[in-house]
């Protein structure tokens, strides 16, 4: 692999990191200001639902395309046509309002995601010496650009609306562009195709599935409506430091997680932060809403790093860029159902039984990693 040799793997696993980093900030902003700001992007409540579920529906359908489209051309072409994506979507959300163009937005704006999140995930466990140190480091990366957007969007939103934030971060994405000039060129060598489209989700794809419904869907959506229900006028601003909290967590525990999982292994630490996760996410829903929603992000960064490796030890070889596919496709179910249910539980259910249940099931599905090792 002469690209990779002239790319060592930690510097291609930092820049690819890098470029997703740059990109990343208009989407999570999304996240942050859609729901409290409906009217002024055209939509209800219920469609800010479904745009924030799109993106990640639509890569159930589009991974496979996605990593076909990585394997044969690398990272590089890949980056910097996503990145390019990015910066389009980030325009449209300041200038399009709608809920048929802002859907078009979102589509597109998740194929591209997908693509960058593969390269972060392939890069970081390209050699299994070190994988675990390599995707914590990697999170880390990702998190500063979301995290330094969520730190000053709120503020910008309140004095300049919610709609300008997304066209200083086109110009974002366009500099992750440039970034992705550096990744390696050669592609990535697939395992044969098995003949089934669809598998049957393993132990760790059940855990992601689980964990993207419970804190990349209910949580993060109604992170805001919890917020607005208990704070009132502060909300976009507390709003925002929890969710700029998330990412400030990814930098630097995420690291941690990792070399957690190289001193005392993947499977036990993947267990315990999940169970604590559970009690976390149970508090938040019975209002001690700063705790609990603190508490759930820091867990969160340092499980982030955990299940990519746990899945690279489970899928040495060829079948490595697949089953990272694969096991995204599964996050990306779930993330993309948790929006859709908390935009029909909240409105009628106890956020204290929605999020105690969502809590309950991490943990059991962690549980599941332990007990069954497919």
């Amino acid at each position: 692999m002469p690209a990779v040799a002239a790319h060592p793997t930690d510097s291609a696993s930092r820049r690819s990191a890098t470029v997703l980093a740059l990109c990343l900030p208009s989407d999570v902003l999304l996240y942050l200001l859609l729901p409290m700001n409906t009217q002024a992007f055209g939509v209800t409540l219920a469609q800010a639902g479904v745009l924030l579920a799109a993106n990640r529906l639509v890569r159930i359908f589009g991974y496979s395309y996605v990593l076909r489209y990585y394997a044969r051309h690398g990272d590089r072409s890949t980056l910097m046509l996503a990145a390019g994506a990015a910066a389009f979507c980030a325009l449209g959300n300041s200038l399009i309002s709608g809920f048929g163009w802002l859907l078009l937005l979102r589509l597109v704006w998740g194929l591209a995601f997908a693509a960058m999140n593969l390269s972060t995930q392939v890069l970081a466990t390209l050699e299994p010496s070190g994988a675990a140190r390599r995707a914590g480091r990697s999170r880390g990366v990702i998190a500063i650009g979301p995290m330094i957007a969520l730190a000053v969007g709120g503020w910008l939103s309140l004095h300049f609306g919610p709609r300008l934030i997304f066209l200083l971060l086109c110009g974002s994405a366009l500099v992750g562009l440039w970034v992705a000039r550096g990744l390696p060129t050669v592609g990535h060598e697939l395992a044969a195709p098995s003949g089934r489209r669809f598998k049957r989700p393993d132990s760790v794809a059940m855990w992601s599935f689980v964990e993207g419904v419970a804190l990349d869907g209910l949580f993060i959506f109604g992170l805001s409506v919890q917020a607005s229900a208990v704070l009132g006028g502060n909300a976009v601003i507390i709003a925002g430091l929890l969710m700029a909290l998330r990412y400030a967590s990814e930098m630097f525990l995420s690291p941690l997680g990792g070399r957690a999982a190289d001193s005392y292994g993947v499977v036990r630490m993947l267990l315990l932060f999940s169970i604590l996760s559970g009690l976390a996410l149970a508090a938040f829903g019975s209002h001690w809403l700063i705790f609990g929603a603190g508490a759930v992000l820091i867990l969160r960064a340092l499980q982030l790093p955990l299940v990519v490796t746990l899945v690279a030890e489970r899928n040495p070889g060829a079948g490595r860029v697949q089953a990272l596919a694969s096991n995204a496709v599964w996050r990306d179910i779930g993330a993309g159902v948790g929006p859709l249910l908390a935009g029909v539980l909240l409105p009628v259910a106890s956020a204290s039984w929605v999020y105690s249940l969502a809590g309950l099931a991490i943990a059991l599905s962690a549980l599941g990693c332990v007990v069954w090792r497919r």
